[in-house]
C-alpha cells in the first residue's frame, strides 16, 4: 500500500513538472481582460480638445461701487484675456473626421485644436452645436481615414454591467477609469438647465473628460460623458448614444437640430388640477395654447387635455415633455396618451417642419419685434455701419424688449448661441428657440455691444 502511494506522489510530481514546462506562467492570458481590450480597441478614436476663449472685462478704478458700474462703465479702461479650457472628444466617422463632444465644451471658443492619440494634431471647424442637449459634431481634415469608435444600443444598458470612460481630466490625456451603470433616466440641473435621460454611473467624470465616449465591456460607444453637475462626487453622468444619433445627423447635415412641429405650448399639473380631474396624483402636463393650423390641432388636440405620454415615454412635468418633444422628427407619427371626459385616448400626431413663413408673427407675438435685413436703405436710414445682423424695425409696446429700453435701429447679432447675419440666420434662430421661455440676445446700438437675457411672453 505504501509503494502505490508513493508511486502516486510520483506520477503527480510529474505531471506538474511537465504542466509548468509546457503551459507557460499561469496568468499570461488573464490580463487581457474585456476592459484591456475595449480600451485598446477605442483610445485611437479618443482625442484630446483644446479651446482658447477671450474674456473681456471693465476695468473700474472705483472698486465694486454699483453706482460706477452702472452709470460710467462705457469709460472703463477695457482688458482682453485670453483663456484655454480642456476637454474629450471621440471619432465617430474616420472617413469624414467627424468628431462628437459636448457643446459646452467648445462654448465660446474663438480657436479649436484636436490631439490625437499619436500626438498629430489638427485645426478643427464646428459642423454644428446643439446647447439644448449639450452636443456638438466637429469636423478635421486627414490624408488618412482616422480610428473610429463603434456605435452601441444605449436603451438595452443593465444596471450593474460594466461600463469604462476615457478622457483627459485636468489635462491628464487619454486617463481610463471603470465603473458601472447606476442607473438610467436621470434628470439633473445644472446652472438654468435641466437635463434629462442621462446615464448615471461611478465611473469618476472630472473636468476634461467631457465630451469623451463611455462604452460597454464590448468597446461599444454608448454615450458621451458629460462634467456638468459640480456638486458630483463618486458620480459619472453620460448622455445615451441612442438618443445623441439623431442630434448627430442632423448636426452634421444641417449645422442645427431642426426640431418638430406639433404646435402646442403645455404648462405643468398642480395637486388642484389633478383634483378637479379626479386623478389620485399630479401626473402629465396639461395642454395650454393649441396653435392655429397645427398638427395637434388637425390631430384632435384641445386646450385643456392632458397629456400622460408621448410615445410610451411618461410625461411627469414639463422639462419631461420638452425632452421627449426635442426626440421626434419632423414628419414622424407620435403618439400621445390623453386624458380626456375621464378616460385615456391615444391620439395620433403627424409632426411637421416649423413653416418659416409663420416666424415674423411669432417674432411679434412671443419677442416684441419686427426686423428687417441689412439694406443699403436701411443702413443709411438708421446710420448703421455694421452688415452683419439684422436691424430692429418696430418694437412692441409693452414686450419685455420694450420696457427694457430696445428701440427701432438696434441690430440683432445673436440669439442663443446661433449668430445673425442675415434674416434667414434670424428665422432659424427664432424657431430653435420658439419654445424656450427665455433666450440670450446680443444687441448692438452706436458701436456699442450688450447681451440680455429676454423673457419670451406666452
Amino acid at each position: 500500500m505504501a509503494d502505490f502511494t508513493i508511486q502516486i506522489k510520483i506520477q503527480n510530481a510529474v505531471l506538474m513538472i511537465c504542466f509548468l514546462l509546457f503551459a507557460g506562467p499561469a496568468s499570461a492570458f488573464d490580463r487581457q481582460t474585456p476592459v484591456v481590450q475595449a480600451v485598446r480597441k477605442v483610445g485611437p478614436a479618443v482625442v484630446n480638445i483644446s479651446s482658447e476663449y477671450l474674456v473681456h472685462n471693465r476695468i473700474n478704478p472705483f472698486g465694486a461701487n454699483p453706482f460706477f458700474d452702472n452709470f460710467f462703465q462705457d469709460f472703463f479702461e477695457r482688458r482682453t484675456e485670453k483663456r484655454t479650457s480642456l476637454g474629450s472628444g471621440v471619432i465617430i466617422d474616420g472617413s469624414r473626421g467627424f468628431i462628437l463632444t459636448n457643446a459646452h465644451v467648445i462654448e465660446r471658443a474663438a480657436a479649436i485644436k484636436v490631439i490625437l492619440q499619436d500626438e498629430r494634431q489638427f485645426d478643427v471647424r464646428i459642423r454644428g452645436t446643439d446647447p439644448d442637449s449639450d452636443l456638438a459634431v466637429l469636423q478635421i481634415d486627414s490624408e488618412t481615414p482616422l480610428p473610429s469608435a463603434e456605435m452601441g444600443n444605449s436603451d438595452d444598458l443593465m444596471i450593474g454591467e460594466t461600463i469604462i470612460a476615457i478622457g483627459n481630466p485636468f489635462g491628464f490625456s487619454h486617463t481610463v477609469t471603470t465603473g458601472v451603470i447606476s442607473a438610467v433616466g436621470r434628470s439633473i440641473k445644472s446652472d438654468d438647465r435641466v437635463f434629462h435621460e442621462f446615464i448615471q454611473t461611478d465611473a469618476s467624470i472630472n473636468p476634461g473628460n467631457s465630451g469623451g465616449p463611455l462604452l460597454n465591456i464590448n468597446g461599444e460607444l454608448i454615450g458621451i460623458n458629460t462634467a456638468i453637475y459640480a456638486k458630483a462626487q463618486g458620480i459619472g453622468f453620460a448622455i445615451p448614444i441612442n438618443r445623441a444619433k439623431r442630434i448627430i445627423s442632423d448636426l452634421i447635415r444641417y449645422g442645427h437640430v431642426i426640431q418638430a412641429w406639433i404646435g402646442i405650448l403645455v404648462q405643468d399639473l398642480d395637486p388642484r388640477m389633478a383634483a378637479y380631474l379626479g386623478l389620485k396624483e399630479s401626473q402629465g402636463v396639461i395642454v395650454a395654447q393649441i396653435e392655429e393650423e397645427s398638427p395637434a390641432q388637425k390631430a384632435g388636440l384641445v386646450q385643456g387635455d392632458l397629456l400622460l405620454a408621448l410615445d410610451n415615454r411618461k410625461l411627469l412635468d414639463v422639462g419631461e415633455y420638452a425632452s421627449a418633444a426635442r426626440a421626434v422628427s419632423p414628419g414622424n407619427a407620435i403618439r400621445i396618451s390623453v386624458w380626456r371626459d375621464g378616460q385615456v385616448k391615444e391620439v395620433t400626431v403627424r409632426t411637421k417642419t416649423y413653416p418659416a413663413e409663420r416666424v415674423p408673427k411669432l417674432a411679434w407675438r412671443r419677442l416684441g419685434v419686427e426686423v428687417k435685413g441689412l439694406s443699403p436703405a436701411l443702413r443709411q436710414h438708421y446710420r448703421i455701419s455694421t452688415e452683419q445682423g439684422v436691424v430692429i424695425t418696430s418694437v412692441r409696446t409693452g414686450s419685455y424688449l420694450a420696457n427694457i429700453g430696445a428701440q427701432p435701429g438696434d441690430i440683432l447679432l445673436q440669439i442663443d448661441d446661433k449668430t445673425i447675419v442675415n434674416e434667414n440666420d434670424f428665422t432659424t434662430a427664432m424657431i430653435n428657440s420658439r419654445l424656450k421661455s427665455a433666450i440670450l440676445l446680443l444687441l448692438q446700438r452706436n458701436g456699442q455691444v450688450y447681451h440680455l437675457t429676454v423673457r419670451m411672453a406666452p
